[in-house]
């Protein structure tokens, strides 16, 4: 088990004593949301548990990767939603915090790697300001080949480069990463002659982070990408049981259903590791896009959902903790710890005057943060608060593999507690249709 996160149900049995009998009463429930997912899986309807076992298209991005690595020194991720969030995701919790400031040498000779998510205009300039346009590859990202603010952002991008460094060296420039059969972007690709990576149709966006979408900057970035994807395969092979306590991801979905039905409308993801701050990011989008809804599977309206937030620990102790402490007790906890870390610090004796520090001279942070993270424990089950904890042996492609596939199998489980079509997003395609309208697009 060294090399396999863990879910610890200890702190939600001292939270809530009588979790166990409640688990036990929704065995069947947990059965039959088990038996539905399988059967989706079977009928090919989720696409993101074959991601893991395309070796012959991780090998064409790895391919790729290497000609960006030889010619170019920054890439763009030019996204939003699932196609910029899974690659924050990998970049913040596999790379030095401060990658783009190493040198080419610290970095292995990889480039530099920036993630456009915004169409703020003094945001796209700033980027523009630190980039050569004539050392620069842009992956343009969307899964639809329609999605608007991926498309004007491509379109200002391809305009800057024409002009910048010609429309020759342009096309070769851009990447898009999109549907294989549909959509605006395809069609511009292939008559631009842009190199084209395919989005599986069965694979919607914010489950697309081990499909070309998150693994060509990964790749570029040097991250192991065989590595991310045998720790996703391993989640998938040992998530299967329809008992809870054999399937992590399951017993994560039934902790949060129980919490649900208890009136905790707010899911909490507290890592204590820095590393983990685009996982937040990424969690929420899964988490919200995938469960709020207001339609059942069954044509029923309804109204559910969990709102998710992200939180970092200890940063946040000194922000949120006293709300989740004293505030209203609406909300369940899952706290992330990382046992083997990259670097160790002892803390040094304060010295004359700071006598009172002295209880920490020879600990070491990696001790306080430890301490931390157990004292948030300790509190929050003292307090009746539900938590749970998972714990990372360590961080590394094969595990960050195995929590990103743990959480999408978690959503797509709590999908079916709820009664919920986990992959789609209609509110949020109706919004788009407003915007349409608002820019004058014709028909809407």
């Amino acid at each position: 088990m060294g090399d396999k996160i863990r879910l610890d149900i200890s702190g939600m049995l001292e939270a809530v004593p009588s979790i166990e009998e409640e688990i036990r009463d929704i065995r069947p429930k947990l059965a039959a949301a088990g038996e539905a997912v399988k059967a989706k899986e079977d009928k090919g309807l989720l696409g993101f548990f074959s991601l893991p076992y395309k070796n012959k298209e991780s090998g064409e991005i790895k391919r790729l990767a290497e000609h960006i690595k030889n010619n170019y020194e920054n890439m763009v991720v030019v996204g939003i939603g699932g196609s910029a969030l899974g690659n924050r995701l990998l970049h913040g919790a596999l790379n030095h915090p401060y990658y783009n400031m190493l040198s080419l040498g610290e970095r292995g000779g990889c480039p530099r790697i920036f993630v456009l998510d915004s169409i703020d205009s003094d945001h796209l300039q700033s980027l523009f300001d630190v980039l050569d346009l004539e050392k620069t590859i842009f992956n343009v990202i969307t899964k639809s080949g329609t999605t608007v603010e991926t498309m004007s952002n491509y379109l200002v991008i391809r305009d800057m480069l024409q002009k910048k460094v010609g429309p020759e060296k342009a096309q070769k420039s851009i990447i898009a990463t999109t549907d294989a059969s549909r959509g605006s972007l395809l069609e511009i690709a292939r008559q631009e002659g842009y190199r084209l990576l395919d989005i599986p149709g069965n694979v919607g966006g914010r489950y697309s982070v081990l499909s070309a979408v998150g693994l060509l900057s990964a790749a570029v970035s040097g991250i192991d990408i065989e590595e991310l994807l045998s720790g996703a395969a391993y989640t998938a092979q040992a998530c299967t049981e329809q008992d809870p306590y054999k399937n992590q991801a399951l017993m994560g979905a039934a902790l949060q259903y129980l919490a649900y039905r208890k009136g905790k409308a707010v899911s909490v993801v507290m890592p204590y590791w820095d590393g983990l701050y685009y996982f937040g990011d990424w969690y929420c989008q899964l988490w919200a896009e995938s469960l709020g809804k207001t339609i059942s599977t069954g044509g029923r309206a309804i109204q559910v959902g969990q709102t998710p937030l992200k939180a970092i620990g200890a940063r946040d102790q000194h922000s949120l903790l006293q709300l989740f402490l004293d505030g209203p007790d609406d909300k369940i906890f899952t706290l992330i710890e990382v046992e083997k870390r990259r670097n160790s610090f002892v803390i040094p004796k304060a010295g004359q005057g700071g006598e009172g520090l002295n209880y920490l001279a020879g600990s070491t942070l990696e001790k306080l943060l430890q301490s931390e993270f157990q004292a948030t424990r300790e509190v929050l089950a003292k307090r009746g608060r539900m938590n749970y904890k998972i714990t990372l042996p360590e961080v590394s492609p094969y595990i960050i593999g195995q929590l990103v596939f743990l959480y999408m199998l978690m959503t797509a489980y709590m999908g079916e507690l709820l009664g919920v079509n986990a992959f789609d997003q209609p509110a949020v395609e109706e919004g788009k249709k407003i915007t349409y309208r608002l820019m004058g697009r014709q028909g809407y």
